[in-house]
């Protein structure tokens, strides 16, 4: 069903009534389309949510992903680590840094997994990712989105995957080697056999929760970064000031909504990763410590998993960031290139070509000299950030005043991600890198002396 023109009914109607009802009209159409469906654009990712026990979208299924996420997430880790201790067990055998394993990995994996429910209980899986907005957008963005969804479940099986093939590399070994030695109910085989798959169950359970809900979060930002890189194409054509503001105002307003939702799992998530990344220090740098392959090989893999997945976010909110606050720049080269555009050529000022087939002028560039240093910039030199001049057709009818006042209202309104007032921009990176590394040399002139 087609959307409804609200202004133009309302305008060529001439009844209030009519106009009204159109109004109304156009509304539930809107609903309609937000509405998640069987058959819609993400049914083949519900599937995957169900195959995965986190699908709670009846009673039945809700009840499912809830008793699986205490099994694999409290019971079995619980289970593992009082029952397999294996405190007797040689060198080797010995895992003095599982609890510190099982208490951060399941930990993250609650916070991760109590978000998503609540994303999706309280937004509805369409709405969360925002599926319900793209009636609005162009073709370029539905589609660049669409695919970008299609693309995330291969993303996280590359995480996932190494992950789960590394712990079941030790977990086969352990077991194997030391079946002897590992307390067991009944037989050695089947009672290894049955714990091992249950460990290895548990640990591909959390590590998909965890890198599933950084990969949705990587999702939502690459969709900002699409509707970014459209407006970016307002200012090569010739476009109003008014259209401008208001795409950019219903930009920054999805990146507020955004931040809101994520904000709180955002700033566990560094507390949580950080706070076991330091204990795990702590306890690895004592003097008595015994350091190895086969004793700390799970906590090796289990802190690469957990800073892996806050990289994702910081990543990805750093990024949409950087291309938010890229669109002050390229407002200003626009404003520059107008207003030299508005003078006439003066003695001693750079000529001014002409391109003969559209009439316009333009400046001379590298490219034009055959001196592109584009192979230099790689990926970097995208539509907000290159030296290419706006032409001149793109602020033939906005006056000065019109394009100062909006230069300066992206000056004074930069938007990103922002996590409880802080923006999550490179500089807050650096800033959060620099106080952890901090803290890192301190704890290690603490335990081993370095100064």
């Amino acid at each position: 069903m087609a959307d409804i023109d609200i202004g133009t009914a309302a305008t060529t109607g001439g009844n209030d009534g009519r106009g009204t009802r159109e109004r109304l009209i156009n509304r539930e159409t809107k609903f309609t389309r937000s509405v998640s469906h069987a058959q819609d654009e993400l049914q083949s990712f519900r599937k995957y949510l169900r195959w995965m026990c986190v699908d709670q979208s009846s009673p039945w299924t809700a009840v499912l992903s809830w008793s699986m996420f205490v099994v694999f997430t409290l019971v079995v880790p619980a289970t593992s680590h009082f029952m397999l201790a294996c405190a007797d067990c040689d060198s080797h055998h010995s895992r003095p840094y599982d609890s510190v394993v099982q208490l951060s990995l399941s930990s993250f994996a609650a916070l991760s997994f109590l978000c998503l429910s609540r994303f999706v209980s309280k937004y509805g899986l369409r709405r969360f990712l925002f599926f319900d907005k793209l009636w609005d957008e162009s073709e370029t963005v539905r589609r660049g989105y669409t695919n970008q969804l299609n693309r995330s479940l291969k993303i996280l099986s590359y995480f996932v995957t190494p992950c789960f093939l590394a712990m079941s590399s030790y977990k086969i070994w352990w077991y194997a080697s030391g079946a002897s030695q590992i307390p067991f109910l009944g037989n050695v085989i089947l009672s290894d056999t049955v714990a091992c798959l249950m460990e290895l169950c548990s640990w591909l359970y959390r590590t998909t929760v965890i890198f599933l809900v950084c990969v949705l979060f990587r999702l939502i930002c690459h969709l900002q970064i699409l509707r970014l890189q459209d407006f970016a194409q307002v200012f090569q054509m010739d476009s109003d000031v008014g259209s401008i503001l208001s795409e950019h105002l219903r930009i920054r307003r999805h990146l507020r909504i955004i931040s809101h939702r994520y904000r709180t799992f955002i700033l566990l998530s560094l507390i949580l990763v950080t706070g076991s990344q330091f204990y795990s220090l702590l306890i690895t740098t004592k003097a008595y410590a015994e350091l190895n392959i086969y004793r700390a090989g799970e906590l090796a893999l289990c802190s690469m998993t957990l800073v892996t997945a806050l990289l994702i976010l910081l990543r990805s909110a750093s990024k949409i960031t950087h291309k938010a606050q890229a669109v002050t720049c390229l407002a200003a080269k626009w404003h520059v290139c107008a207003t030299i555009e508005s003078f006439e050529t003066v003695d001693g000022e750079t000529p001014r070509l002409v391109d003969r087939a559209s009439g316009h002028g333009y400046y001379p560039t590298d490219d034009d000299n055959g001196e592109s240093d584009s192979e230099d910039y790689g990926d970097e030199e995208d539509d907000f950030d290159n030296n290419n001049l706006i032409p001149a057709y793109a602020y033939s009818t906005i006056s000065f005043q019109k394009r100062q006042a909006l230069v300066n209202y992206f000056e004074n309104n930069r938007a990103g991600i922002t996590v409880f007032g802080f923006t999550l921009d490179r500089s807050t990176l650096h800033t959060i890198f620099g106080i952890e590394m901090s803290l890192v040399l301190w704890l290690l002139g603490k335990t081993i002396g370095i100064s």
